[in-house]
């Protein structure tokens, strides 16, 4: 029952609270200009007004009406001049000069003709409505005004005269993609001709009709900039797309089709409310658009603080609430907009953000950091925090619940206490906020109290809390004021589903229940040692598959200094990173006790000892009493700063394994106070950089760690409700078109507690959503709850073989060629999906040979829609197509395929001139074998009178990689056997380390090419290793060990 019962609110919220989806739909409309006939209808229906407006001359001279109109003031010509030269349309300034101007810098100087200055508003956020919407179409920019074609963009929204909304259209049946990536064009070629004022475009919008995205112009001025002076663009993957956003009504209803997307989004105070209030410009020079759920949480928030104000209702439950908001649906954005606009409120003196965590404490303080620098003051100490709350013009200040318990332990009766404060707590559901509750309580006088959690505690996942008073999340905050479910989350594509698999690991295991919990003897089975083995050579022989180790591999931004800024205080060191390739996806293992992470420690040692093929980078980290029962599936507490609570022998262990990892990494961490912190923090970094290969957990790491590059949770424990939420949500966050749902490895049978977790904080019905579906449905194609059909791989194999067959030499037509790319796409993304799964081996119904044909052809587009790009003469479409690029790169490169057609070649005594287009063909079909294209040709014109031409591949590939190797050594004087076990490792993790320490140690001594080139040097080693690996990774030659290396 909400604590305020409101008759009449004039407050317009920017997210419509429902929207009942208009009869009308946009598919009404077939053609392109019908569509847009209709858009600009129902903007001048609500209060735009339309302009036959198609040129740079017409837009300027409407901007000087408009702004005159807005600041009450005529320019004389040469004040136009003067202001329109130096402030709108400085050629100096760019994208995020301009968008500085309209977030944050929206009073400009004019310099008037007496020699006096006056402020000039550009767009007014005290008074929205002010403000002047217009609709402009089909504007020109031509050669004439510098641009790299002649373009006409469909539909502008002006405001104030400035273009701030772009919206490209495309007829219904087109994908919304091609829209994206024709703006994509638009901002390389001429957004920035002429005056440049397209460049202060904000928003764009992108629509088919029936589905309408939006997203924020990121400023992606280094394209634009290398587009200008005539540089390659970086050939483009899909990912970008993936960060558009779906816009919704405030029960999380998405609105796609155009009609009721233009009534919500483009109402004249919700666009003019998102460009004003919602959109965030951060220290990096990024735009960020708010998403709907988000604008509304934060709405509700700042609404309820007024009543409860206006009401005189602080300091009470009814003065404040709860948001759930999903793991990973960025409430840390929410909460700093929340906080920010909370700070502005005349009659609020100080926001406090409370964080449970010293390490999400400096999380939460980077993450602030990169929304606004200085906006937020962070705490080292109490003494620094009251000192902060002492100061006034510390209107925000982050800190930890231990921190604010000492200070109000340390500090009864401090002034602060009668200052009218909003105390917005992160991750709410914590078990050691009960004490903290009641102290604020009892001690603040005018307070509004908000949670922010992604899994509420309801009644029936209350655990161990024993005060009744303080059982569930409503009990503790208040009203439940905007809600965003995993389900939705999923369905908006703002993170990834989970894929569960459950291995059996004794006979009787029935479904766990509460009852077996306590069953200690049941626990003493898990931990038998032959089990303990089996799970392990479990994981070794299932790695690679789940995480794609050796098979897959893309481009990441790696943190070069993990070490000094692990060891650093906050900020003092700054983060170095650096692009690289890396190999796969990384894993936490999560365990039942401090005793069996220490078994399955050993047994991982153990294991990779007897077979070093299998050899992965483990660590653990654990800090809490060994033998604290489990409390019912919810997880306990561990305190990353203290392993004091540990008995002797779990501490000793843990030093040992802290040895192993400084011997790994180069490090002197042990679990002495500070250098336990750090090392908690280093393996914090590391595993976001994809350093380790997987972490043995009993509670760390399962809650409020974010890493793109974690996809598998291997599960012995058990695990429930929001404990279970909690840590399978560490695997499916989104980061590119490879990484498409969270693994979840279970050694219990878990799938009861998993499907009433489920229930309870998404949906009864949600499992389908929340949950992969399973491998037949994806194999043979599926209708879904709402009868929608979705194609299985078979059929997308039966409609490559009937509408592309090989026997045709080409694939004529530009249609035909688009509809080909779309399928293959398709079907590599299928069989991306697919391969994680035991059963799709040999069920591939394609043959090596047909997929390396098509994947050639393929290729071969790419190659042409390439060259199309290259004639100026064209009007450009090749971004039209979106080639999976990073998914080209996963096939496996297959060399034994090339063998077969070298020994044909070879058995026709060298004659067939066929054979070798094949094997040129085979070649070119793969971005990978393009490096050893040479490698692979001069073997084949040497090829010898033998009987074995694999044998004589391998001895080639053998003798060329040590002749190549020798030479790299000698000429860069490295050391040989740190070198030889560098290379070693690299070709058994199946990526080339180029970030850490490992390098430094087969340098020379610096005395041989002094101090000052050192960097320099490193690079040249760098790049020749590189070189080596690209051309001998994968090929064959015998092992890779240090011994024929």
């Amino acid at each position: 029952m909400p604590f305020f019962n409101i008759v009449a609110a004039t407050n317009e919220d920017t997210v419509v609270a429902t929207y009942e989806p208009s009869k009308v739909r946009s598919d009404c409309y077939q053609s392109e200009a019908e569509l847009e006939k209709e858009f600009i209808r129902l903007l001048c229906e609500q209060g735009y007004t339309y302009l036959p407006l198609h040129t740079e001359d017409e837009l300027v001279a409407n901007l000087r009406t408009c702004l005159e109109e807005l600041n009450h003031y005529t320019f004389s010509d040469t004040e136009w001049r003067q202001f329109f030269g130096d402030v709108i349309a400085n050629p100096n300034e760019h994208i995020p000069e301009k968008t500085r101007k309209i977030q944050e810098d929206n009073v400009q100087i004019l310099h008037r003709d007496d020699g006096s200055t006056k402020n000039i508003t550009i767009i007014d956020k005290r008074n929205i409505h002010n403000n002047r919407l217009q609709v402009i179409n089909q504007y020109v920019v031509t050669r004439e005004d510098g641009a790299r074609h002649d373009n006409r963009y469909d539909v502008t929204i002006l405001v104030n005269g400035f273009p701030l909304v772009h919206v490209e259209l495309k007829r219904r049946g087109v994908a919304t993609r091609e829209a994206f990536n024709q703006i994509d064009r638009y901002q390389r070629d001429s957004f920035w001709a002429g005056c440049g004022l397209y460049e202060y475009v904000q928003i764009f919008v992108i629509s088919n009709g029936t589905n309408t995205k939006y997203y924020s112009n990121s400023t992606r001025y280094n394209a634009i900039k290398n587009a200008k002076n005539g540089k390659a663009k970086k050939e483009k993957t899909s990912n970008s797309f993936e960060f558009t956003s779906y816009w919704a009504d405030a029960n999380n209803r998405v609105l796609t089709d155009l009609i009721d997307f233009t009534r919500t989004f483009f109402a004249k105070h919700t666009i003019l409310n998102i460009l004003t209030r919602y959109c965030i410009f951060t220290s990096e020079k990024m735009l960020m658009v708010m998403r709907p759920y988000q604008i509304t949480a934060t709405e509700r928030i700042l609404n309820r603080i007024e009543i409860a104000n206006n009401y005189k209702k602080y300091g009470r439950i009814e003065g404040g609430g709860y948001i759930w908001h999903t793991t990973g649906s960025g409430k840390t954005l929410t909460s700093f907009k929340t906080a920010r606009l909370a700070s502005q409120l005349p009659y609020i003196d100080k926001v406090l953000f409370v964080v449970d965590r010293k390490d999400l404490d400096y999380q939460t303080m980077k993450e602030y950091d990169r929304f606004e620098k200085g906006a937020a003051n962070s705490n080292t100490s109490t003494a620094i925090l009251k000192r902060q709350l002492e100061n006034d013009a510390a209107h925000i200040i982050i800190t930890t619940i231990q921190k604010l318990a000492t200070f109000i332990k340390k500090n009864p009766g401090h002034e602060v206490y009668q200052k009218h404060v909003v105390i917005i707590f992160d991750e709410c559901h914590r078990s050691q906020f009960g004490d903290m509750h009641k102290a604020i309580i009892k001690n603040f006088k005018k307070y509004h109290l908000f949670g922010f959690t992604g899994t509420p505690i309801f009644a029936k996942n209350t655990g161990a809390v024993t005060d009744p008073r303080y059982f569930t999340t409503a009990q503790t905050f208040g009203d439940q004021l905007h809600t965003y479910t995993i389900v939705d989350a999923i369905n908006d594509k703002n993170v990834l589903p989970f894929r569960v698999d459950y291995i059996k690991t004794m006979e009787v295991e029935a479904d766990i229940d509460d009852k077996q919990v306590w069953d200690i003897d049941r626990e003493k089975a898990f931990m038998a040692p032959k089990r303990i083995a089996l799970v392990t050579k479990y994981i070794l022989e299932h790695f690679d598959q789940k995480t794609y180790r050796g098979d897959k591999s893309y481009e990441f931004n790696l943190l070069t200094n993990v070490a000094e800024v692990a060891s650093a205080k906050r900020g003092a060191v700054e983060e170095i990173k650096q692009k690289q390739r890396v190999s796969g996806f990384n894993s936490i293992f999560c365990v039942a006790s401090v005793p069996m992470a220490m078994m399955y420690y050993q047994e991982f040692q153990k294991q990779m000892a007897a077979d070093p093929t299998k050899k992965l980078r483990i660590a653990t980290i654990y800090s809490y009493g060994a033998n604290e029962p489990e409390t019912d599936g919810l997880l306990g507490e561990e305190n990353p700063e203290d392993t004091s609570k540990l008995d002797q022998s779990s501490r000793d262990f843990l030093d040992e394994a802290i040895r192993d990892y400084n011997e790994m990494f180069h490090t002197n961490y042990s679990t002495d106070g500070d250098k336990f912190q750090n090392y908690y923090k280093d393996v914090s970094l590391r595993m976001k950089n994809k350093e380790l290969d997987l972490l043995i957990v009993v509670n760390m790491f399962l809650t409020g760690f974010d890493a793109t590059t974690l996809n598998t949770l291997w599960v012995d424990k058990n695990l429930k409700l929001h404990g279970l939420i909690q840590a399978f949500s560490r695997t499916n966050r989104i980061l590119n078109s490879i990484k498409t749902f969270g693994n979840i490895v279970c050694f219990r049978n878990l799938q009861k507690r998993v499907d009433e977790a489920i229930s309870l904080f998404g949906d009864k019905n949600s499992g389908g959503v929340v949950l992969l579906r399973k491998y037949a449905d994806y194999y043979d194609g599926y209708t879904d709850e709402q009868g929608k059909y979705h194609p299985g791989y078979t059929d997308m194999i039966a409609n490559l073989a009937e509408k592309y067959p090989l026997t045709e030499p080409k694939i004529e037509g530009e249609q035909r060629q688009k509809d080909f790319i779309m399928l293959f796409g398709a079907l590599l993304r299928m069989r991306n999906l697919l391969s994680s799964f035991d059963d799709f081996k040999s069920y591939e119904l394609i043959s090596e040979r047909d997929l390396q044909d098509y994947l050639g052809r393929y290729q071969d587009l790419r190659d042409e829609w390439r060259n199309k790009k290259r004639d100026e003469a064209k009007e450009d479409i090749t971004d039209d197509v979106v080639f999976e690029v990073e998914l080209i790169r996963q096939i496996e490169i297959n060399i034994d395929y090339i063998l077969m057609l070298v020994k044909k070649y070879h058995d026709t005594h060298c004659n067939d001139k066929e054979v070798l287009i094949t094997i040129r063909k085979a070649i070119d079909a793969s971005p990978e074998l393009r490096s050893k294209k040479q490698l692979i040709e001069t073997f084949i014109a040497g090829v010898n009178d033998v009987d074995d031409v694999v044998t004589e591949w391998n001895t080639y590939v053998s003798e060329q990689r040590e002749k190549e190797l020798t030479q790299i050594i000698q000429d860069e004087k490295l050391k040989e056997p740190e070198t030889r076990k560098y290379l070693a490792n690299a070709f058994r993790d199946g990526e080339i380390k180029t970030v850490g320490t490992d390098i430094d140690k087969l340098m020379p001594p610096v005395s041989r090419f002094g101090g000052g080139g050192r960097t320099q040097k490193k690079q040249t080693v760098v790049d020749k290793l590189k070189g080596f690996f690209d051309k001998f990774f994968g090929i064959g030659g015998g092992s890779m060990s240090e011994e024929n290396l």
